[in-house]
């Protein structure tokens, strides 16, 4: 099944080569079932994604934003085919691919799971119990240290939402907004991050399910409140804060 994942995301990086940024692949289509607006390059990369694992013989049931959900017999493909769209349609280069295979339908029977970054082939991955890498390398979280470095979404956020932050943004060092929450993530995995926060309430799990694997087997950890994410379906909407170790207020006490 990893093999099948990252076979597809390298299929999208060839097939979403030099769209990005440009009329043709930002040409609206639509609303996705998530409900955000699918630009064509979102439609050319969920059909290459979907094409390929047919090709793996893959019979999964798929769960995407723009197609909703595709029945099959065994487990749950969930995919997000364009992670960053608004940074796609701008021709900013941090956008993914981000595909991830349940057993059953919880983010934690998550087994499988690979992110490429579309801008310039790296590929993530992960298989549970197995590690995680990044182009055949291991990766593992950055270590505690002075220097603390927080991939943050603060845009369109409340008054409270602010107040919540304000203690995180006070502290740190560096506060990155990065736009691609599964790439993001990725990066935390890589040890370039300490943590990844975002409280928009916004999320949905197709953004994160892929990612969400990759940082715990990279020995990071990924909660909402204290809480285990656990749910699967597309219309949930979240909010989560992943960290390299501990929680956000030992991490900023490092």
């Amino acid at each position: 099944m990893i093999e099948a994942l990252k076979y597809a995301c390298r299929q999208v990086h060839a097939q979403t080569k030099g769209m990005a940024g440009t009329a043709r692949g930002n040409r609206q289509m639509g609303r996705g079932a998530g409900g955000d607006i699918s630009r064509r390059i979102d439609l050319v990369a969920e059909k290459t994604v979907i094409e390929a694992l047919k090709k793996r013989g893959v019979d999964a049931t798929i769960i995407g934003e723009e197609c909703g959900r595709i029945e099959g017999k065994k487990g749950y493909v969930i995919m997000d085919a364009i992670d960053g769209t608004t940074n796609s349609s701008r021709g900013i280069p941090f956008y993914c691919c981000s595909l991830a295979y349940a057993t059953d339908f919880r983010l934690s029977a998550v087994t499988h799971a690979a992110v490429i970054d579309l801008s310039n082939g790296d590929l993530y991955y992960a298989s549970k119990g197995k590690g995680a890498f990044c182009n055949g390398k291991r990766i593992r979280v950055k270590k505690p240290g002075n220097d603390v470095v927080v991939g943050m979404n603060v845009s369109g956020i409340d008054d409270d939402v602010v107040r919540r932050l304000a203690p995180v943004m006070k502290k740190a060092n560096h506060v990155r907004l990065f736009g691609a929450v599964a790439l993001e993530l990725c990066y935390l995995a890589r040890g370039m991050l300490d943590a990844s926060i975002d409280l928009r309430g916004k999320i949905r799990p197709t953004d994160i399910a892929a990612a969400y694997l990759i940082v715990k087997e990279a020995g990071g950890k990924i909660h909402s409140e204290g809480r285990e994410l656990d749910n699967l379906a597309v219309s949930t909407r979240l909010h989560f804060m992943a960290t390299a170790y501990g929680d956000v207020g030992k991490i900023l006490e490092a």
